[in-house]
């Protein structure tokens, strides 16, 4: 037990949940306007495959991030023409750029590295790994905490930002109205078609981010379909978290943990096909616990009875 439940289990944790939290914190935006985007998953891809084309390219990974952000942004915009403007469906937009991001990428694999499956590259450099001052120190905190890339921190101080900016901001209070009562914000002057654009395009540059660790920060590769259903497990996430950012990082951080526990189960003689289920089987069970507690259906509720 000492051995699975080790320093090296909670670290791998930090960065297994890094693509999974990013996804989640813009997933959370999305419902906080009152849009449910399920096309975390074909973001993340897309994000992932931009930043190994542009740090192939470029050679300089942070070129290679901006690049990916710049990519997604693209169909993060798309995406909100699309639900916004045309008012189509946002339930199959999402789950036409999940497939969309599918096909598009295994095609581009083939075009651009004329490779099938995965691509890899031996002089590419993947994001640089920080080393926290005095904190790298202290036994087994250091070892869990420092040593990750700035992907990794740069998540978790994103979480406390969007909380105080949320709840504690005029903007945030605002954003908040556009998704909760539309016809309110709108009679009081405020933008909601203007601030559910910028929710979308925010939640694209996020998943950018989750695709650059995925592909960047992890493996310095990509592979066909690499992102192995971590946006729809944002996606839970979101839902579990009430799209709050604390409580978010609270249920990625569990999502995380099964993911790196799944991992390190393959260790300990386990079938591979039952520590590959482990993450979506607890999934499964936290959406039957907690079915009836998600932001968007009390947003609902609190809509209806305001009729």
């Amino acid at each position: 037990m000492d051995q699975l439940f080790d320093v090296s289990l909670f670290a791998s944790t930090l960065r297994m949940v890094t693509p999974i939290l990013l996804a989640a914190l813009g997933g959370a935006l999305c419902s906080r306007v009152g849009l449910f985007n399920v096309g975390l998953e074909g973001l993340i891809l897309i994000g992932a495959f931009a930043a190994i084309v542009g740090n192939h390219l470029t050679g300089n990974v942070w070129l290679a991030v901006l690049f990916a952000i710049v990519c997604v942004s693209v169909f993060s915009a798309l995406m909100a023409y699309m639900s916004i403007h045309l008012k189509a469906n946002i339930i199959v937009v999402g789950i036409s750029l999940n497939f969309l991001a599918a096909g598009l990428t295994t095609f581009s694999l083939r075009a651009i590295f004329n490779v099938k499956g995965a691509f890899y590259d031996k002089d590419m450099v993947g994001l640089p790994k920080w080393d926290i001052p005095l904190i790298k120190d202290i036994p087994w905190l250091g070892d869990v905490i420092s040593g990750h890339s700035p992907l990794v921190y740069l998540s978790i101080v994103l979480v406390f930002v969007l909380q105080y900016y949320l709840f504690k901001t005029v903007s945030g209070f605002r954003l908040l109205a556009a998704g909760e009562n539309p016809t309110a914000a709108k009679s009081l002057g405020i933008k909601v078609t203007r601030i559910q654009y910028g929710a979308i395009l925010m939640c694209g540059v996020l998943c950018a981010l989750a695709g650059a660790q995925l592909s960047l920060g992890q493996v310095t590769m990509f592979t066909e379909g690499m992102t192995a259903g971590r946006g729809f497990i944002a996606l839970v996430a979101t839902m579990l978290g009430q799209s709050s950012p604390l409580g978010v990082l609270g249920s990625s951080m569990l999502f995380g943990l099964m993911d790196a526990l799944s991992t390190r189960l393959q260790g300990f003689s386990v079938p591979v096909h039952f520590t590959m289920m482990l993450p979506y089987l607890v999934t499964i069970v936290a959406m039957f616990f907690f079915k009836d507690k998600s932001y968007m259906q009390e947003a609902r509720k609190a809509n209806e009875s305001s009729r």
